[in-house]
């Protein structure tokens, strides 16, 4: 597969974006924990933002893939830097999916402009991968949703405008899967209280926390699709998010091996410069193979879908590389960087600690491995 002429803009003119704007203040955002919102309107001006939103409700209407593109080359360039800018539109996919015409007008417009944040709350303390286990409840009573309950690792959470919740409508419901629904809330709903979480091991630029909900009444109006249908809506959002996720992979991991290719040419020992060695060829001949194995899938999985040919196994399979590719080349890059990668001033170190993550959020490796092996069993070969 080949990227468009168009494409191949939408790369160049993302990586540029990121150079610079990450590349001089990423170790400081990671150091304090922070990022400045004001590159991200600079990012929204630029049109990186919701691209995937269609023509008529204020997005550049491109494809999922061309959203991942972005999201690869922000990555490259900086973890941190990238999830904070990527995860500003985190959500408007289940509004544009699953809204109603009126919410989608109402409520997408002001996402790729800038105007507002929106994001999503789904994991709880003690319901991560399997959500059919959150405890959240949203009550209706009346014309409204009285929702109690608590939230936790939510992206955003302390800055978002509006937050998409994840809760159980009808507890009485006897399968698991029917239970729960999606219902959009205004964060400054009384009742809505987030916590940052301080001390994350990587992608510190980005705002993570906890969330407590008490007593917010939401308007009904305000339920995403269909009462009951949360699951399944959910279940389609992973399908289009986990692409972009499998696009964060790559990006570590090829920012990773050019800061080992960097390193290891400059690096002198043994009489040479240590890529002259063959085994360090060898190292980043095994890395750069990963990276394009990994970027196939994702590159494949996004095109499909994009042409309305969804395949759980194969985005599963994108994510799952791609986050275990990032484990490997960020961890083999620093090792190329000898002590110098273990010391905060080398940028690999930071990238070492924020490619755990993709192993992580948006499904665990594990919970990937399940789908790819339950998809696998339904197929007749």
């Amino acid at each position: 597969m080949e990227l468009t002429s168009e494409q191949k803009d939408i790369v160049k003119a993302a990586r540029e974006f990121a150079e610079g704007e990450f590349k001089d203040r990423a170790k400081e955002f990671d150091e304090k924990e922070e990022f400045d919102l004001a590159i991200a309107k600079r990012a929204c001006e630029n049109g990186f933002v919701g691209t995937f939103i269609k023509e008529e409700y204020g997005g550049a209407g491109l494809g999922f893939l061309e959203h991942s593109l972005i999201t690869e080359q922000f990555w490259r360039v900086d973890p941190g830097c990238g999830q904070s800018v990527n995860s500003w539109s985190f959500g408007s996919e289940m509004v544009q999916a699953f809204g109603t015409e009126e919410q989608k007008k109402k409520y997408l417009p002001l996402i790729p402009t800038g105007e507002k944040m929106i994001a999503f709350a789904i994991t709880e303390p003690d319901a991560g991968s399997d959500v059919t286990m959150v405890k959240t409840r949203a009550e209706k009573k009346g014309d409204k949703y009285l929702i109690n309950g608590s939230k936790m690792f939510i992206t955003n959470g302390c800055l978002a405008d509006f937050m998409l919740i994840y809760a159980i409508t009808d507890p009485d419901e006897k399968d698991p899967h029917k239970r729960a629904s999606i219902i959009l809330a205004d964060t400054s709903t009384p009742g809505y209280e987030a916590t940052k979480i301080h001390g994350k091991m990587g992608i510190r630029a980005s705002n993570t926390a906890e969330l407590s909900l008490s007593n917010m009444e939401v308007p009904a109006e305000n339920l995403i699709g269909q009462e009951g249908r949360g699951f399944y809506q959910l279940m389609d959002f992973f399908n289009k998010t986990r692409n972009h996720v499998a696009a964060q992979g790559v990006g570590v991991s090829q920012g990773a091996l050019e800061m080992a290719i960097s390193h290891v040419k400059k690096r002198k020992a043994f009489g040479g410069t240590l890529s002259k060695l063959q085994g360090i060829q060898f190292k980043l001949a095994e890395m750069v193979t990963r990276i394009e194995a990994a970027r196939s899938l994702y590159w494949r999985s996004a095109w499909l879908l994009d042409h309305g040919k969804l395949d759980p196994a194969l985005i599963s399979m994108a994510k799952w590389y791609a986050g275990d590719t990032a484990v490997y080349v960020t961890n083999e890059a620093l090792q190329l960087h000898g002590g110098y990668g273990y010391i905060a001033e080398y940028d690999i170190q930071r990238f070492y600690r924020d490619a755990k993550i993709v192993e992580i959020y948006e499904g665990s490796r594990e919970v990937e491995k399940a789908v790819i092996g339950s998809e696998l069993l339904k197929r007749v070969f």
